[in-house]
């Protein structure tokens, strides 16, 4: 059965400890003893899963966004070298915004 890591890491202890003892891994040795977190980690090594969960951008274009956002960064540098408040805090509006489109289409 392959086993997903946010699938474990809702798993109770107990559990853990019944997946781990059909696992004969050098990670898991021992596992009767290890807490949840430290399980968790050897379980993971034991069966090649990775514990980072990567999140997905779904419905726009994440190359596009992240392209304004380098231009507005390059005009941010420039509003901060020329001491000019005005252009420096609309470059840092326009940039806060798209990070924010980026973060609200995470899944």
């Amino acid at each position: 059965m392959a086993h997903t890591f946010p699938e474990l890491k809702s798993k109770p202890l107990a559990e853990l400890r019944e997946i781990a003892a059909g696992i004969e891994h050098e990670a898991v040795k021992g596992y009767t003893q290890l807490n949840k977190d430290h399980l968790l980690a050897a379980l993971c090594k034991a069966l090649n899963i990775d514990m980072h969960v990567h999140h997905e951008v779904k419905g726009i274009d994440k190359t596009a966004i992240k392209t304004k956002i380098g231009e507005w960064q390059k005009k941010r540098d420039e509003a901060l070298a020329a001491k000019d408040r005005g252009k420096l805090k609309v470059a840092l509006n326009h940039i806060h915004h798209f990070k924010h489109q980026l973060r609200k289409a995470m899944v």
